[in-house]
């Protein structure tokens, strides 16, 4: 990629980006499945299962009904068979650091970044549990700004929200880059509401493999 010249502030995508479930969502479901006496597949099964349901899933608002809905999917069950308080449970052990694995890139990158005096931010398509989240994974103290779908009512790749983050951040559109994993969502989001945006994917597929890579390419 060519270098990019201008840039102020550097937003960020969470899920995938940032952060991934731990061990894995399979093993997650199969821990909280188990406290609850709830009949689960394996692992292997569970984690392909939400893999296709997730998918699948079409326009998805984040809610915790939406989220109810993909578990049940997931199981390969009607969502009344499953108890009320194994949802909440699972929908509760989300919101801890427990069941996330900050990247190991991640740290690294924003001090980098941070050394540079770019602002810092999110931008990501997510509910109620993520500003809580990022503080307990102790990724707060970078940020500059925090943008959020369920605050905003709109979720990537609509530009209502790159907007937002762009006045969380007191900057022009052109001078902030976003880096994401989802093309759709984070490439053609962010350059469709006028910002920068390269796409990561840690197997090469992407612009960078390595948030690592992302203070290379700023003029």
């Amino acid at each position: 990629m060519a270098l990019l010249q201008g840039i102020e502030a550097v937003t960020f995508d969470v899920g995938g980006t940032l952060i991934e479930p731990w061990p894995s969502v399979g093993h997650v479901y199969a821990e909280v499945a188990a406290r609850h006496g709830v009949k689960a597949p394996d692992v292997a099964t569970l984690n392909r299962q939400f893999a296709a349901a997730w998918k699948g899933k079409g326009e998805f608002d984040y809610s915790k009904d939406s989220w109810f809905a993909l578990v049940a999917k997931t199981f390969g069950t009607q969502l009344e068979t499953l108890p009320p308080g194994f949802l909440e449970d699972l929908y509760a052990h989300f919101g801890e650091p427990v069941a996330w694995r900050v990247r190991d890139d991640v740290v690294p990158a924003f001090d980098e970044l941070a050394s540079l005096g770019l602002d810092l931010g999110v931008i990501s398509n997510w509910d109620e549990r993520l500003r809580p989240l990022l503080h307990k994974l102790k990724l707060t103290s970078f940020l500059n700004s925090i943008t959020i779908s369920c605050d905003i009512g709109f979720t990537k790749p609509s530009p209502v929200i790159f907007e937002q983050a762009l006045k969380d951040l007191g900057a022009p559109p052109q001078s902030v880059l976003h880096v994401g994993d989802n093309h759709r969502e984070d490439v053609e989001g962010a350059t469709g509401a006028g910002l920068h945006a390269v796409r990561l994917d840690r197997e090469g597929k992407g612009d960078v493999k390595s948030l690592k890579e992302i203070a290379a390419l700023l003029d």
